[in-house]
């Protein structure tokens, strides 16, 4: 029989060994500690019942059992939780009716446990080893295999500790990288660090049931942005359009094609484009989306513009659709809006019918809704108010906010001024010309005049 308790057991449970603070390369086995524990004896006959009857009184650590056998005999000891059991280490009231059911004998006793790394979670690992006091940040974001940390740089002397330990403690986790640089490129991808694990940055992940593969390592991709993906979808019904402007791999446009939506998706980055068009094999909607790989002002001023002019050109009773404009690039997006202003030609059509654009800018204000808004007023060069709605999509850093801001694109916006034979203005027709302003045919007629 294990000794009687007769002071308190050691409760530093979640401590791993004292010595392995400031640790740089992981040794597991320096993470070795024998605690005192209280145990109860149990026949072996009870066990499985005492246990739903004492669950919350159990010791609960990741790989370590809670039942062990007793080394005099055929009994079993019950490993409780010293945290759960009072100073004099008795058993409540409670408890102790519980084992009076049982005929167990209510004297907790202690026993020697060995805790070894297994035994410990991430945030107690990194923890013991950070200088005290130091921030201890254990969480990351989860793509495919890859585990993606944003480290500090007190953090720094310890990466590939904290990323061995984000891949040994999170099944499935193969590779854990850091990121090194902001995004600032044309691309939107970022330089990473391998800090432990494989090097394979090619990955599968799935966000709001569709499947979605590509190189980490060569395209943007944010797993945050999954409630936002799904607002938007949540607008479209099927048989409406919409144009996503800086598509990445997908998420706007794969999930709005599985709608039966007609889709135009594009992406300036080679990388995204190849794993977009992939994506939409892989997700069997490669014949709903017509896919490009151009600049986004080209892409409005050439696809989008072309088909709003077909769209917009049929009567309102034909129109059982409605169109939407996706622009998430929320460094730039909100300086591409001045495209819009007079794009179409033709009479203004009902309001109803006009596009809706669904704009994506960071912002470090105050009143961030009101800085987007007067940002996107500026580029269209109208007045929104009342006529758009903004949307806080996540806190990506402390004073910066990521915003959405949804409006139909007023008319005396989108299309040219429509003037009068007397109101037309005088200038020559050479004067009147621009380029990229009228086609080729439009440009004959008038030299031709």
């Amino acid at each position: 029989m294990p000794e009687i308790l007769e002071n308190k057991a050691d409760l530093e449970l979640y401590s791993p060994h004292p010595e392995v603070r400031g640790m740089t390369t992981l040794d597991r086995a320096a993470f070795k500690r024998t605690i005192v524990v209280p145990v109860l004896k149990v026949k072996k006959e009870v066990i499985n019942k005492l246990l739903k009857s004492l669950k919350h009184t159990t010791l609960h650590r990741p790989g370590l059992k809670r039942v062990i056998d007793d080394p005099k005999d055929e009994d079993r000891l019950v490993v409780l939780d010293p945290h759960k059991i009072s100073a004099e280490y008795s058993l409540g009231e409670s408890e102790q009716e519980i084992l009076k059911q049982f005929n167990i004998d209510p004297q907790v006793s202690k026993y020697n446990l060995e805790l070894t790394y297994d035994n410990f979670k991430t945030e107690e690992i990194l923890r013991a080893v950070l200088p005290v006091g130091q921030d201890v940040t254990s969480g990351f974001t989860r793509i495919g295999h890859i585990a993606h940390l944003n480290l500090r740089d007190h953090q720094l002397p310890y990466k590939h500790l904290i990323g061995q330990v984000i891949i040994d403690k999170n099944p499935g986790i193969t590779c854990s990288v850091n990121k090194i640089n902001i995004i600032d490129n044309t691309y939107r991808n970022f330089q990473m660090e391998v800090l432990a694990g494989e090097a394979n940055m090619i990955t599968k992940t799935r966000e709001n049931n569709i499947t979605y593969e590509f190189d980490f390592s060569k395209v943007y991709w944010n797993s945050r942005l999954s409630t936002e993906h799904g607002r938007i979808i949540e607008l479209l019904k099927p048989g409406d359009v919409l144009f996503d402007v800086f598509a990445g791999v997908g998420p706007f446009a794969i999930p709005a094609a599985k709608k039966k939506c007609s889709v135009f998706a594009n992406d300036l980055n080679p990388e995204s484009y190849k794993w977009l068009l992939h994506n939409c094999k892989l997700n069997k909607v490669d014949k709903n989306i017509k896919n490009f790989n151009m600049d986004g002002r080209d892409f409005l001023l050439g696809p989008v513009k072309e088909e709003l002019t077909k769209e917009l050109s049929l009567l309102t009773k034909e129109r059982k659709n409605t169109l939407h404009i996706v622009m998430n690039l929320p460094a730039l997006a909100i300086e591409f809006l001045d495209v819009f202003k007079h794009l179409l030609d033709g009479k203004p059509c009902s309001t109803d019918l006009l596009p809706t654009v669904h704009c994506y800018s960071f912002s470090k204000h105050d009143s961030p809704a009101k800085d987007i808004q007067e940002g996107a007023e500026a580029f269209l060069g109208t007045s929104l108010e009342g006529r758009c709605s903004t949307h806080l999509v996540r806190s990506v850093a402390p004073n910066k906010e990521m915003m959405c801001i949804s409006f139909q694109i007023p008319a005396e916006v989108l299309f040219k001024k429509q003037y009068s034979h007397e109101e037309s203005p005088v200038e020559p027709a050479s004067k009147r010309l621009r380029p990229n302003e009228d086609s080729p045919e439009e440009k004959l007629t008038s030299l031709k005049d």
